[in-house]
């Protein structure tokens, strides 16, 4: 099945951020709070330029994986190899091994996704048993959008179940949508904060990024339970009973699943002879 993908190829994403200072300071206290600090290895989906990548220092390998090779090459830019791996990838066709990886993180990706069961199931098969996932979702749910339907100034449904696409490849989802999607894909919910509590512009107007974000991390906890905010972080985890893979095998080739090998930089598949060669130093596996 070929699904839809949201492809910021050739964007400046990095522009996007001037004038968020408060919800990016927000988000990372979020992740920091859920975040293991620790492990082999972490991949984060849908990476971008690697806005969060510097959270990710106490983990031996990391990958930053995103379908646009041209965020992946400024993520480069920002923090070069060593143990930092970059791949042009489709969320739903992972060339990751199974059950190889302590952590995976999306951060600002559900909201482009159209199939959240099936990229849900790719991230649960990616983790090793017991790993952890800290997602992010955008919140249809949310107390502004809740004074606006209830006000008549929108005809959105903020009580409904099902996602609301507001755009071509925009997602706003429903905390019990979310919940029942991470159930059905063999996770455990652990822990939920409420991000991003202040995220309106005459807010952001009178006072500064630094006191908003200190605020928002004195509610993020205790108004979880609510989930009134227009942002969402989970903590789960993958409850499954299959062994861990064999140590170092974190990439798998997309055609026959078999574990790929380094020679060199080149990543090499015993199974059916195919290779992967870094461009820029990001490896493409889109097809």
């Amino acid at each position: 099945m070929k699904h839809r993908v949201c492809d910021y190829e050739g964007g400046d994403y990095e522009s996007f951020w001037p004038g968020r200072e408060y919800e990016d300071a927000a988000e990372r206290m979020a992740l920091r709070r859920l975040l293991p600090p620790e492990g082999e290895a972490l991949v984060e989906l849908g990476a971008g330029f690697g806005r969060l990548a510097d959270l990710y220092r106490g983990y031996k390998r990391v990958i930053l994986l995103d379908f646009a090779r041209s965020q992946l090459l400024q993520a480069h830019k920002r923090f070069g190899e060593g143990k930092f791996i970059y791949l042009a990838a489709d969320i739903y066709r992972l060339p990751l091994a199974s059950s190889a990886f302590d952590t995976a993180v999306t951060v600002r990706v559900l909201h482009h996704i159209a199939d959240i069961p099936a990229a849900l199931a790719e991230v649960h098969r990616i983790l090793k048993p017991e790993g952890t996932y800290v997602l992010e979702y955008a919140n249809k749910r949310n107390l502004k959008e809740i004074f606006r339907y209830l006000l008549g100034r929108s005809q959105k449904r903020p009580f409904s179940c099902e996602p609301l696409e507001y755009l071509d490849m925009h997602f706003n989802f429903h905390p019990a949508y979310i919940s029942a999607s991470l159930h059905e894909a063999g996770f455990a919910l652990e822990e939920e904060l409420a991000v991003s509590q202040f995220r309106l512009p005459f807010l952001k107007r009178l006072f500064s990024p630094r006191l908003l974000a200190y605020l928002d991390g004195l509610l993020q906890k205790p108004t979880a339970g609510l989930k009134l905010s227009p942002s969402i972080f989970v903590a789960a985890r993958a409850v499954k009973k299959e062994g861990k893979a064999p140590k170092k095998a974190l990439l798998r080739c997309l055609h026959c699943h078999t574990p790929l090998q380094e020679k060199g930089t080149t990543l090499f598949c015993a199974g059916c002879g195919r290779e992967w060669k870094p461009q820029e130093g990001v490896y493409d596996f889109r097809m």
